[in-house]
C-alpha cells in the first residue's frame, strides 16, 4: 500500500481476530506529511493477553519540522509507555499520553525555533472485544456498527466548542475560518487531560473502528465514510476515502487507520 514512509509505524504482524488497513497521504496542497500512525501488539503471547492491541493516529502542528517531530515523539512515547506499563489498558494509554505531552514540551524547550510544536493524538487499546481509547485534539475515532456510524471522540477545537454550544452547525464548522484552532494538543500548555472514558466499550463481530486525522473527516462526510465502509476490502476502503478527500480539495495531510473485529475474537471477560 502506498504511503509516506516517514508517516507510518507498524509493529509486529497482526494476530487473528481483527482485520486492519491504514494509509497516509500528503494530500493536494502540503509539501510534507506531518501525520503519523502506528499499530502495535506484543510479540509475547502472555503480554498480548494482558495488553491486546494498540493503534494510534497523530497529526503534528508547528511547521514542517515541528509537526513531524511532535507526531513522531507522540507515537514512540505512547507505544513505549504502553508496552512497559503494568497498569490496565486505559491507565497505560493515559500514562503514554502524559509522557508524550512532557517529551514534546521538553523537545520544544531544547529547540526554541520549534516553539509552538504539538500534535493531536487518538489512540485505542483493544483487549479482546473491549475497547479503550484516549484522545487529544481534533483527529477522530469512529465506531461503525451495522449501518450506523458513531463518532466517539469530541473535537478539542475552538469550532468544536461552538458546535457543542449550538452557536454554529456542524456544516458551518467545516468552512469556519477558525476551524484549525485547537483547544488541546500534546505538547501545548502545562496541563493535559486526555479524553478517555472510564468504562470499556464492548464490540461485536463486524464492528469497525476508524481513526483519522482532520485531513480526512473535514473533507469527507459521515455519509461518505459510512458508504465506503460497506466494501469488504479494508485496504480498498482506505484508498477510496483518501481519494475522496483529495477529490474534495485535499488541503491537508490525510491519514486513516481501520480495524474490523472478526468472529472468534472473544471479550476479555468471556
Amino acid at each position: 500500500m502506498a504511503m509516506e514512509a516517514a508517516s507510518a509505524r507498524d509493529g509486529h504482524p497482526t494476530r487473528p481476530g481483527i482485520e486492519r488497513a491504514a494509509l497516509s497521504d500528503l494530500g493536494c496542497q502540503r509539501p510534507n506529511n506531518e501525520d503519523r500512525y502506528s499499530y502495535w501488539e506484543p510479540a509475547d503471547e502472555e503480554q498480548f493477553k494482558r495488553k491486546g492491541r494498540l493503534a494510534l493516529v497523530a497529526d503534528g502542528m508547528g511547521g514542517y519540522e515541528g509537526g513531524q517531530e511532535a507526531s513522531r515523539i507522540a507515537i514512540e512515547a505512547i507505544e513505549k509507555v504502553y508496552a512497559e506499563s503494568a497498569g490496565d489498558p486505559r491507565a497505560s494509554l493515559i500514562a503514554g499520553f502524559q509522557a508524550a505531552h512532557q517529551q514534546i514540551g521538553e523537545y520544544a524547550t531544547a529547540h526554541p525555533d520549534l516553539a509552538g510544536m504539538g500534535t493531536t493524538c487518538t489512540g485505542i487499546a483493544l483487549l479482546g472485544r473491549d475497547l479503550y481509547y484516549a484522545h487529544v485534539g481534533d483527529s477522530r475515532l469512529y465506531l461503525a456498527h451495522g449501518t450506523n456510524l458513531h463518532r466517539l471522540t469530541r473535537d478539542h477545537s475552538y469550532v468544536g466548542r461552538l458546535v457543542e454550544q449550538g452557536i454554529i452547525s456542524p456544516e458551518e464548522a467545516t468552512s469556519h475560518p477558525q476551524r484549525h484552532i485547537l483547544t488541546a494538543a500534546l505538547g501545548a500548555g502545562p496541563e493535559l487531560s486526555p479524553e478517555s472514558p472510564e468504562e470499556a466499550i464492548s464490540l461485536e463481530p463486524g464492528d469497525m473502528l476508524v481513526l483519522c486525522s482532520d485531513g480526512l473527516w473535514s473533507q469527507v462526510s459521515d455519509d461518505e465514510i459510512r458508504s465506503a465502509l460497506a466494501a469488504n476490502n479494508l485496504e480498498a476502503v482506505c484508498h477510496s476515502l483518501v481519494q475522496t478527500a483529495k477529490d474534495h480539495g485535499g488541503p491537508d495531510n490525510i491519514t486513516i487507520q481501520i480495524l474490523r473485529v472478526m468472529d472468534g475474537q472473544q471479550s476479555n471477560g468471556s
